[in-house]
């Protein structure tokens, strides 16, 4: 079984065209895992109708509020685990991340334990309407955690990657400490430091579909302090 974990907050404009585009790859024993933060804009509503389209297909997890992106994809880990999944993919709900990557993903994880959709390496990209100020955040914020942990893959803070089985099971779900942007670091920084074998596939980022970012000061807080206590804390 292979899963997709999808944490929504606000995206009720992107789901339909995001899960169409998943199923309509063909991946046979493809399921989604979806799981809402309460968002008011019935994000969570639109993933329960689309899950009558595609039976038996689509999980949604409702959470009675915002509690952050790193804690949803934890909990969409522990319930792909529990389900049998042998490969496990997370994306944004935003359709930044392209599922026609996925294929190629899971081609990678027969010899690698992790996959990053990379956008700073040789043929990856950002979107050229992307918001300069938007690119540039980016951009710090990925040397920063570079810096700071002394992890090696270049794209230390994308949101796009495959896992097999083995990979999340190494991992001790229990002991991460960011709820927001600074997950991915931490992600990346965990793998490392279990010696996982990671390998960075060119992707093109591209900019959110519809509706508005999520990032905020606190996210960009939390990143700051929390990353520099995960390195003096190893």
């Amino acid at each position: 079984m292979i899963t997709v974990v999808v944490p929504t907050y606000n995206e009720a404009a992107n789901l339909t065209k995001l899960i169409d585009e998943l199923f309509s790859l063909h991946i046979q024993n493809l399921n989604l895992i979806i799981i809402d933060d309460a968002s008011p804009d019935g994000s969570a509503l639109i993933a329960k109708q689309l899950s009558k389209k595609y039976v038996g297909k689509i999980t949604v997890i409702e959470r009675p509020k915002k509690l952050g992106l790193g804690t949803a994809y934890i909990v969409g880990f522990i319930q792909a685990l529990e389900s049998g999944s042998k490969r496990i993919i997370q994306m944004d709900a935003d359709l930044s991340h392209s599922p026609k990557y996925i294929p190629t993903f899971l081609e990678i994880l027969q010899k690698y334990d992790v996959v990053i959709g990379s956008r700073y390496i040789n043929q990856g990209s950002d979107d050229s309407s992307w918001i300069w100020y938007r690119k540039l955040l980016s951009l710090l914020g990925n040397i920063y955690i570079k810096f700071v942990t002394g992890v090696s893959v270049k794209d230390a803070t994308s949101g796009f990657k495959g896992f097999t089985r083995e990979a999340i099971e190494s991992l001790n779900l229990s002991q991460f400490q960011c709820v927001g942007y600074a997950f991915q670091g931490e992600m990346a920084y965990q793998c490392q430091q279990k010696g996982l074998r990671v390998f960075e596939h060119p992707i093109k980022f591209l900019h959110r579909a519809s509706g508005n970012s999520k990032m905020s000061l606190s996210i960009i807080i939390e990143a700051l302090f929390k990353i520099v206590l995960i390195r003096l804390k190893s």
